[in-house]
């Protein structure tokens, strides 16, 4: 993947977390621990990712994970398990890439497959075609099961990504959007709201 071809990453939140992730910045699993928030994350993927380590860095829960893109196995899953109505997903600044200690991920970073690059030179490892692809299916299930992994591909920030970096959130219709703008109103934030229902399998 080339950077100028990434405008954009994507961090999948609830609407509980917005205030905070405001005022605190999206903060990794082990830094978010001692301040009350609504996980979305699977408990079996975090079980694989808590004594997981990055290659000539630090555990997975010490980092923040963003995706290359949102519209991914995950987001899909979620709609299960919550629905989309009170989720976001964050628009973050490929600026991000530029921090101190920041790693490329080529699939989900809880694979045994995974391979990390120090950012911004390890988009290489990227591919870019089935990241950005609209669906992930195949006929082959070894296949499905590499396609679902790269969908997922991360970018792993260390600590916390600051608010500075978030451009807008994104959720899937006009009463989620009311419902946000009024969270963010209530809680003295502010931040950008977009329905885009594409991004959300619309």
């Amino acid at each position: 993947m080339r950077r100028e071809m990434l405008h954009e990453l994507h961090y999948i939140t609830h609407f509980d977390n917005m205030i905070s992730i405001y005022r605190n910045g999206i903060l990794s699993h082990n830094q978010a621990r001692s301040i009350p928030h609504n996980s979305v994350a699977s408990e079996i993927i975090q079980d694989r990712r808590k004594s997981k380590s990055i290659p000539s860095g630090g555990l997975l829960h010490d980092y923040v994970n963003l995706y290359i893109h949102g519209r991914n196995p995950m987001l899909f899953k979620l709609r299960d398990k919550f629905g989309y109505k009170n989720l976001c997903i964050l628009s973050i600044s490929p600026d991000v890439l530029d921090e101190p200690g920041v790693f490329i991920a080529n699939c989900n970073a809880a694979s045994d497959y995974a391979i990390f690059r120090l950012a911004p030179n390890g988009l290489d490892i990227v591919d870019e075609e089935l990241v950005f692809a609209k669906y992930w299916t195949h006929v082959d299930y070894a296949e499905y099961c590499r396609r679902v992994s790269i969908k997922c591909a991360e970018v792993l920030v260390p600590d916390c990504v600051d608010a500075k970096f978030i451009s807008s959130a994104n959720v899937s219709c006009t009463e989620s959007k009311i419902q946000l703008e009024d969270i963010m109103r209530n809680g003295g934030a502010n931040i950008n709201v977009v329905v885009d229902r594409e991004l959300f399998f619309g």
